[in-house]
Order: structure tokens, then C-alpha cells, then sequence
């Protein structure tokens, strides 16, 4: 294999769950001889600097996406932001063009960037989303996204391919011949592995996601457990320089964790409460563990999916506004996210970069 070959990855800065899932990406390539550039901006570039401070970065523009206060509001605040969106992806794409001219790379792997794709080096499009629901507007969203990932060389779908699989009509189409262009399953993608340790907390809670949203769930879990009994551990899920932790109660508070970190801390809590973005779940499934989700308001992604897993039995859930200490004592009637742990095979997936 030609070890000087340099692959760029340029997750999405929409929360932090982008960037963490190409955490594993970027493992295995360097195992496997590659040399790594990443790109992407904000929270999500400074977690992967963190991860790989050895490893070159460039900045890409910022999509700059924010949740509404009510989440009724949503799906028009994203649709009035589609011009800006588009200028964005234009901007990445010079962005793109200007490195695959300097002969800087060989190869894309793009998690939900747009402009990051390129027609002279093969360019691969990492979602788990084939469909995007957005209620009554969801068959024309579905089909615009569509178009978005026929322009890459390759789709690669982070789940399981058969029936039993965590993303659901996300991930999958209904008819399997109908498939618009090729898709590969590739399992399930998580930094994270169970280990049997000590139980140290009752509860983490888990937050991720674009503000005001994330804020808002922060101070409403704080509200929730700062009188209780409960050991409570509750990372804020804000990167930052430097790390800070304060304590409310039986509550302590970390502003991130990283890797290896997240990884003793979830292994130690009893459950985890957090939101039901589709990273989390991987992560959580990836470590079979007990949890209990509250979708972001509004965001028809997350509320699809824990109403799936919560149907299904796996995971109870329940909105925002409704959550109390009371709603944890459901978790022991769900059997919790066992039997979807499936490990990428990254050296055949690679292989893709060698023209095989």
C-alpha cells in the first residue's frame, strides 16, 4: 500500500456527533499507512485537534446552525437558511479545490459536507440519512438529499444493513431495487468499548447539539437532579481550551470530555440520559448500555428515532418539557441497546481509495 497517500476528512459541525464518528475513520487510517488531513470548523475541528494534535487541519467555512427557542420553528428556520447554506457549500468546494489542486491529497471522505467532494480524487459521503424526514415536506428533503449524494463516488451508511438495524427508514430505503445510486453498509461507527467496571455514577447526562437547544436541556437536567440523591455526572458537551469542572449539588459538571474519558465515564454510570442523535445512539449501542432519551424539540431526525427505539423496546424517551427524575424508574422495563454492534471492516473499505 502507498503510504504516502493523504486522505482528507471533513465532518459537519452540527454538534459535536459528526466529528466523533470520524474518530474511528481516522484511527484505522493511520493503522493502515494513510496520512490524514482534517477539515471542518469550530467545536467540531477543536474536539478533532484535541483527539489528533499531530495531525494537519484546515478551516472550512461554518454552516453556523442553530437551533429555534420553540421547536415548532424548525423546519422554516432551516428552510430560510437554505440560500446561506448554499453559499457555504460553494465556499467549502473552492476551499476543496484549492488543496486537491496542490496535490495535498488523494482521496475525500466527507461526513454531511456538501461542497467537500471533489471530481478529480475519489470522494466518499458518509450519512445515515438516505432519507430526511421533515414531516409533510419529507418526500421533496428525501429527494434534494439525494441529488446531494449522487455527486460522490461512494455512500457510505454507518448501520447495519438487514432489518435489525438502528436507523431505520433513515438509513434504508423501502425497496431495495429502487436504490438510487450505491450504498454501503458499513456497521456501526463508535470510538467507544464496553469494559466491566464499577458503577462510580447513577447518571450521566449527555448533551450535544447546536444552542440554544443544548442550553436549554442543560438547565432543565440541573433543575431536575440538583436535589437528588443521585450521583449525577453531566457533561456539557461545549469543547473548549481548556477543561472546567464545577460542581451543583450532587451534580458535577464538565464542560467535555475526551475520548478515552467519555468512554471510563459511561462505563461507569448506571444509565445515561442524553438526546437521540444518531452518534450517541452508535456509541451507546456500541457499549450495550441502558439509557433514556429526550429528543430536540422540533427535530422530526431525533424524535423518529427515539420513538423507534422506544417502540421497539430498546430505550425509553419522552419531550422535553416533560422530563422528571420519576421517568429514569422506565428504563429497567427496556432491554437497552444489546445485539447492534457491528465493527466496520475499514481495511476492505479502504480499498476503495486503491482502485480495487
Amino acid at each position: 500500500m502507498n503510504s504516502k497517500k493523504t486522505i482528507l476528512v471533513a465532518p459537519l459541525h452540527w454538534g459535536l456527533g459528526h466529528a466523533t464518528r470520524c474518530i474511528p475513520i481516522i484511527r484505522a487510517l493511520i493503522k493502515n499507512n494513510y496520512n490524514v488531513l482534517l477539515a471542518s470548523d469550530g467545536g467540531a475541528l477543536l474536539l478533532l485537534r484535541k483527539e489528533f494534535p499531530e495531525l494537519p487541519y484546515v478551516s472550512l467555512p461554518s454552516y453556523n446552525i442553530t437551533y429555534p427557542k420553540k421547536g415548532t420553528f424548525f423546519k422554516l428556520k432551516l428552510l430560510l437558511k437554505i440560500p446561506y447554506i448554499q453559499k457555504i457549500i460553494a465556499s467549502e468546494k473552492k476551499v476543496i479545490d484549492k488543496v486537491v489542486s496542490d496535490g495535498k491529497i488523494h482521496a475525500i471522505i466527507s461526513d454531511n459536507r456538501w461542497g467537500v467532494r471533489s471530481e478529480k480524487i475519489p470522494s466518499v459521503i458518509i450519512t445515515h440519512q438516505l432519507n430526511v424526514l421533515s414531516g409533510s415536506t419529507s418526500y421533496v428533503s428525501s429527494k434534494m438529499h439525494q441529488k446531494l449524494i449522487k455527486k460522490f463516488d461512494a455512500c457510505w451508511v454507518p448501520d447495519l444493513e438487514g432489518s435489525i438495524n438502528l436507523s431505520g427508514k433513515l438509513g434504508h430505503f423501502k425497496n431495495a431495487l429502487s436504490v438510487p445510486f450505491p450504498v454501503t453498509y458499513i456497521g456501526l461507527l463508535s470510538r467507544m468499548q464496553k469494559n466491566k467496571t464499577p458503577i462510580v455514577y447513577d447518571v450521566l447526562c449527555l448533551l450535544s447539539g447546536p444552542e440554544p437547544q443544548r442550553t436549554a436541556l442543560e438547565e432543565q437536567l440541573i433543575s431536575v437532579f440538583k436535589n437528588s440523591e443521585k450521583k449525577i455526572l453531566l457533561v456539557q458537551g461545549v469543547v473548549e481550551d481548556k477543561k472546567k469542572e464545577r460542581q451543583a449539588g450532587t451534580i458535577k459538571i464538565i464542560n467535555f470530555l475526551q475520548s478515552n474519558e467519555l468512554e471510563q465515564a459511561i462505563n461507569e454510570s448506571a444509565c445515561v440520559v442524553s438526546r437521540s442523535g444518531y452518534t450517541t445512539i452508535m456509541d451507546l449501542a456500541a457499549m450495550e448500555k441502558k439509557a433514556f432519551f429526550i429528543p430536540t424539540p422540533g427535530q422530526f431526525e431525533q424524535l423518529y428515532l427515539a420513538k423507534r427505539l422506544k417502540q421497539a423496546g430498546f430505550v425509553p424517551s419522552c419531550k422535553q418539557h416533560k422530563f422528571k427524575i420519576v421517568k429514569l424508574d422506565k428504563i429497567s422495563f427496556y432491554k437497552g441497546l444489546k445485539d447492534f454492534n457491528s465493527q466496520p471492516d475499514f481495511k476492505n473499505l479502504f480499498r476503495f481509495f486503491e482502485g480495487e
